[in-house]
């Protein structure tokens, strides 16, 4: 006897059905798995056995194939859990069989017949809705993730016996409803910062006005003390609402990597992500044996802060350059690839020199002649010069920490960055991978940042001072460009490159000395 379940598989950030075909029938006693399943895969008939016995039901006795279709294509974890056992249940005739055809199911199966929560729960419900099934069958605390998507039904179960009840009609469980736009806009304002609460630091505060407006990176260099990781963790405050398909898009990511809490159905903030210096290469651009999205992934559509950056290592750092520059990353394998990704603003930090007091107003560097150019040396020259925009901050005196006067709110802030950046969508409509100008090509970047005469000379002369690169060239216009938009100027002026020029500190002649 032959029975079909329905699973799915994930792949990157998608999804495609799987076809659990259940074969019971004469023979020596054995269970065999086949279809290229990995070893979680295989121990599933264990759990499946176990569990069977915990909650009073039959594991058949005769011989048993269970073939994951196709079978060419790699299946891992213990998702599969749910759906093979259904089948088991359905080709031993112990649950009717008239509506497998009808849902996908998905599950981790404990030994006591419990379900437990599986990754990537929102990309299966989009392929499930897309290939028209009636409803998707999976763990309770998966439920509120995949009922974003309509048209479909989600039914979130806990135990294995309430999906035999429902499968057998003993039961009729509601499907669970989200509505999407409204909890969407209800938590879109839900902040845990705001600029208000940095005293002082007013010249900082408007170059990352400036970066959230254009989209551009930032590296902060100051002292220990200065505010740099206070400011950093700021900026998602100011930076336009993420749109409904943004959310939709970074809330996949989240739900492969299983990192989306258990109440949170969609992602509807921008993301802040803040690695540790120790991280590998893999856990940043992502990849394993079993491939998995790395941390600049799940910045998508948000910030991604380096603190300390001198302090990660070289390699890992290099790594960072291909996904800031094409905006995803591919991880390829064998047999296989997949591809995330990783449009995010890049947010980094670090002390001038390892003593952390170069250049400061008040305490004396204690580094050795040469060190604090060593130190920069870290940071390699083909990374800094992907980052547009380079801003010392310097330590808050006293009597702006003690000020009773209250800075102004990231709201107020947010709102010249919306409208700049609604003047980009316009510019760049027609253009279907860019949206801010710190996405420009060098084609676009000709046609759009003009300068006059004035501002020719300004930047030829800036060129030749700090011995500019030609990408740095590039980022310096856009950044102009940018704070041009600000202004509202529909050129760019020469106020607007000479800020755009100061905010080139590591390119500055003798700056490390």
């Amino acid at each position: 006897m032959l029975v079909k379940t329905y699973g799915s598989a994930v792949l990157g950030i998608d999804a495609q059905t799987i076809t659990i075909e259940t074969y019971y029938g004469s023979g020596d006693l054995k269970y065999v798995v086949v279809g290229l399943a990995d070893g979680a895969v295989r121990e599933s008939l264990f759990r499946i056995e176990a569990a069977f016995k915990t909650v009073g039901l039959k594991m058949p006795r005769q011989r048993l194939v269970v073939n994951l279709a196709p079978a060419d294509l790699r299946k891992e974890g213990s998702a599969y859990d749910l759906p093979m056992a259904i089948g088991i249940l359905a080709v031993s005739e112990q649950i009717e069989t008239e509506l497998l055809h009808q849902y996908i199911i998905m599950g981790e199966l404990s030994l006591d017949g419990s379900l437990r929560p599986i990754k990537g729960a929102l990309p299966i419900a989009i392929q499930a809705r897309k290939e028209e099934y009636k409803g998707f069958i999976l763990p309770k605390e998966n439920a509120r993730e995949a009922a974003i998507v309509s048209n479909i039904d989600v039914y979130g179960m806990t135990h294995i016996n309430e999906v035999i009840d429902f499968l057998n009609g003993k039961s009729k469980p509601e499907p669970i409803v989200v509505d999407t736009r409204k909890e969407f806009a209800e938590s879109q304002n839900n902040l845990d910062f705001d600029f208000s609460e940095v005293k002082g630091q007013e010249n900082i505060k408007r170059a990352m006005e400036i970066s959230a407006a254009g989209g551009h990176n930032v590296i902060l260099i100051g002292p220990p003390g200065a505010g740099k990781t206070m400011l950093a963790k700021r900026l998602p405050t100011i930076l336009p609402p993420l749109s409904l398909i943004e959310a939709l898009e970074t809330t996949k990511i989240h739900s492969v990597a299983g990192k989306l809490p258990a109440d949170t159905a969609l992602v509807s903030l921008r993301p802040f992500r803040s690695p540790h210096h120790t991280i590998s290469d893999v856990a940043l651009v992502g990849g394993g044996n079993n491939p998995q999205p790395g941390e600049i992934s799940l910045a998508h559509n948000g910030v991604l802060f380096l603190d300390e950056l001198p302090e990660f290592k070289r390699t890992v750092l290099e790594v960072l350059r291909q996904p800031m520059e094409e905006r995803k990353v591919t991880i390829s394998r064998a047999r296989f690839s997949v591809d995330y990704p990783s449009s995010f603003m890049l947010v980094a930090s670090m002390n001038p020199c390892p003593c952390g007091y170069y250049n400061h107003p008040e305490k004396e560097c204690v580094c050795a002649p040469g060190v604090v150019q060593k130190y920069l040396n870290k940071i390699s020259g083909p990374l800094l010069d992907r980052i547009d925009l380079h801003v010392e901050v310097t330590p808050v005196p006293f009597s702006e920490l003690s000020s009773k006067s209250v800075s102004e709110k990231s709201e107020s802030i947010r709102e010249r960055v919306v409208k700049a950046r609604n003047i980009q969508i316009e510019r760049f409509k027609e253009k279907k991978n860019i949206h801010s100008n710190a996405q420009m090509e060098s084609k676009q970047v000709r046609e759009i940042c003009k300068l006059t005469s004035a501002g020719e000379t300004l930047l030829k002369t800036a060129m030749e001072r700090l011995n500019l690169s030609a990408r740095a060239y590039d980022r310096i216009l856009k950044v102009a460009r940018t704070i041009a938009d600000l202004s509202d100027s529909e050129d760019i002026k020469t106020e607007h490159l000479a800020e755009a020029i100061h905010y080139r500190s590591l390119d500055k002649e003798n700056w490390a000395g």
